[in-house]
C-alpha cells in the first residue's frame, strides 16, 4: 500500500508526501502546471527554453558550474523536463541530503538571472536540438503527426517551438512567462522516497515561501472538429519510411482510458501484440512499432508508429489499419485479454521502483485533476476491464472518418496514402 500524504500551503502550493521503504534515496521534484499549449505563437518554445535556462545561474550561484556542483557535490542527480501541458524539474539525492535538493530546486526557479550571454549560448543549444530532432525521423514523425491531428491549435505546435520563434525570445519574455506561470497556485512539489514528512513540510515552507499567490487564468479548453481522414506526407531521403497512424480518442481523466489502453496493448504495446507480430515477427518489415494511447487534459489519441521498409511503407499502413477495424469485428478473448491486463498491471509496478516515477505521476495527476490515483485504483481499473468495454471504445473511437496520417520518407505524392485511408 503506497500512502500519499498532501497539504495545500497558504500559499496556494500543494505538496505531495510519498515515503517509500527499502530506499535510501529521496526525489524531490516541483512540477509547473505550464508547457508549450500555453505559450504565445510568437515565442511558442519559451516554455522549453525557461526549462533549459534553470541552472544557468542564479543570485546565489552565478555560474552554470555552479549550480551543478551543488548536487554533484552529494553523489545526486537532476533533471527537468517540458511537455505540453507540465514542466517538471527534479533532484534525486540520498536522503541525507533533502535540504540540499529543495535548496537547489527553489534556488533555480525562484532567483535567476537570466544572463544575456547564457540565453544566446542556450538559444543555439536549442536550435541544435531542433537541428537534431529533424534529422531523427523516428522522433520527428510524432510531432508531425500532433500537427495534424491538433492543426491550428496549440497542442499541435512542436514543444521546442521553431528555429524562428526560439531565435526571437528576449530576456524580458522569460520574466513575463515565469510571472504568468510560475504561481503557487500553478505549482506542486512531489517527495517520494525516505523522507520524514513533517521535514518535507519545513523545507517546502523555508525555500518556497515566497511565490506569488494569485492564481493562474484556466485555459482554453480543445476541441476536436475532424470529418473526414487526414494525410500528411513529409518528403525526406531515407533509406526507412517512418509513420504514425492514428484516432483522437480520450482524455487525461476519463474513465474510458482503462479500456483504450488495453485495446492499445492488444493491437501494439508488447512484442506478443497484434501489430508488432504482424509487421516485424512475420514479416520483418520493420525494427521498431508500437501501439500506445496519449492522454492530455481535454484530449487524448490512440497511435501506432512504425520505421518500416520503403516498398512495404502502404502494405504496413493497410496492415495496421486492417487490425485496427478487426477489434470491431470481434471481441477481445478471454485469454488475450488477461495477457493485456497484466501487462499494464506490470508495466506500472515495475514504474514504482523509482521514486522519480513516482513523484512525476503523482505531480501530474494533482496538475491534471487535482486527485491522485493510488496504486490500488489504478490496478483496480485495469483489472477491471471486460471485453465489452473494449469493443465498446473500439466502436467509438476507430472510425474512418477520424483516421489519421503522417509519413516521412522519399514519397513526392499523397495520393496512394489517402486511398489507403478512404
Amino acid at each position: 500500500m503506497m500512502t500519499h500524504l498532501q497539504q495545500q500551503l497558504s500559499t496556494g502550493l500543494r505538496l505531495i508526501m510519498i515515503p517509500l521503504t527499502g530506499i535510501e534515496s529521496v526525489t524531490v521534484l516541483v512540477g509547473v502546471g505550464a508547457g508549450s499549449r500555453d505559450e504565445a505563437e510568437k515565442v511558442a518554445g519559451i516554455s522549453h527554453f525557461l526549462e533549459h535556462m534553470a541552472g544557468k545561474g542564479t543570485k546565489k550561484r552565478p555560474s552554470p558550474f555552479a549550480v551543478a556542483s551543488v548536487i554533484d557535490a552529494v553523489g545526486g542527480e537532476q533533471n527537468a523536463g517540458t511537455s505540453k501541458e507540465f514542466t517538471e524539474y527534479w533532484a534525486k539525492v540520498d536522503s541525507a541530503h533533502l535540504e540540499t535538493a529543495f535548496d537547489f530546486l527553489a534556488d533555480n526557479l525562484t532567483q535567476p538571472l537570466f544572463a544575456l550571454q547564457e540565453i544566446e549560448r542556450e538559444r543555439q543549444v536549442i536550435i541544435e536540438e531542433i537541428n537534431m530532432y529533424e534529422d531523427t525521423p523516428m522522433h520527428r514523425v510524432m510531432d508531425i503527426f500532433e500537427s495534424l491531428l491538433y492543426s491550428k491549435t496549440s497542442l499541435g505546435r512542436d514543444i521546442a517551438g521553431t528555429k524562428k520563434t526560439v531565435s526571437a525570445i528576449k530576456r524580458a519574455d522569460f520574466l513575463a512567462y515565469l510571472h504568468r506561470f510560475y504561481r503557487a497556485p500553478n505549482m506542486t512539489i512531489a517527495v517520494a522516497g525516505t523522507f520524514r514528512p513533517d521535514e518535507a513540510v519545513r523545507l517546502t515552507n523555508k525555500y518556497f515561501r515566497n511565490l506569488a499567490r494569485t492564481k493562474v487564468k484556466p485555459r482554453l479548453n480543445y476541441r476536436g472538429t475532424q470529418t473526414k481522414p487526414r494525410v500528411r506526407v513529409v518528403y525526406k531521403k531515407t533509406d526507412q519510411a517512418h509513420f504514425c497512424f492514428g484516432l483522437p480518442a480520450v482524455p487525461f481523466a476519463s474513465p474510458e482510458r482503462y479500456p483504450l489502453s488495453v485495446l492499445a496493448t492488444v493491437l501494439g504495446a508488447s512484442r506478443t501484440s497484434r501489430i508488432y507480430r504482424q509487421i516485424r515477427e512475420r514479416r520483418g518489415w520493420a525494427y521498431y512499432v508500437q501501439t500506445f494511447p496519449d492522454f492530455y487534459s481535454d484530449a487524448g489519441s490512440l497511435i501506432t508508429r512504425a520505421g518500416v521498409s520503403l516498398t512495404k511503407t502502404a502494405e504496413a499502413v493497410k496492415l495496421v489499419k486492417a487490425e485496427h477495424i478487426s477489434l470491431l469485428e470481434k471481441k477481445v478473448g478471454a485469454l488475450e485479454l488477461k495477457k493485456a491486463k497484466n501487462y499494464l498491471k506490470g508495466r506500472f509496478l515495475l514504474a514504482l521502483e523509482d521514486s522519480f516515477n513516482v513523484a512525476s505521476r503523482a505531480a501530474l495527476e494533482v496538475l491534471i485533476t487535482g486527485h491522485i490515483r493510488t496504486p490500488e485504483e489504478i490496478l483496480a481499473g485495469i483489472e477491471a476491464v471486460t471485453s465489452d468495454e473494449v469493443l465498446a471504445v473500439a466502436k467509438k473511437y476507430i472510425r474512418p472518418e477520424k483516421l489519421n496520417l503522417t509519413v516521412i520518407g522519399p514519397f513526392r505524392m499523397t495520393g496512394k496514402f489517402n486511398r489507403l485511408l478512404s
